[in-house]
């Protein structure tokens, strides 16, 4: 997320977390009032979901994967 070389420089043994979300209509979304609640403007269907990630020497490791789950997607290989 922003410009190349500005950001925090992810280093073995971060942990950070990616939470996207898809949503039917807009993309536009607003904070409710308990801080936390995000919700689409234009009061649409969404979803959300998370991975933990680790950042280890040689890459990284999506901790929050359970046995059975599938792996994750090519692009986060």
């Amino acid at each position: 997320y922003g410009k190349p070389g500005t950001g925090e420089e992810l280093v073995p043994g971060m942990i950070f977390t990616v939470e996207p979300m898809i949503n039917l209509g807009r993309r536009d979304i607003k904070e409710m009032p308990d801080g936390w609640t995000i919700v689409t403007r234009d009061r649409s269907l969404s979803a959300q979901w998370e991975h933990t990630v680790l950042v280890t020497p040689t890459g990284h490791e999506v901790l929050s994967l359970s046995a059975g789950s599938p792996p994750p997607p090519a692009f986060v290989q």
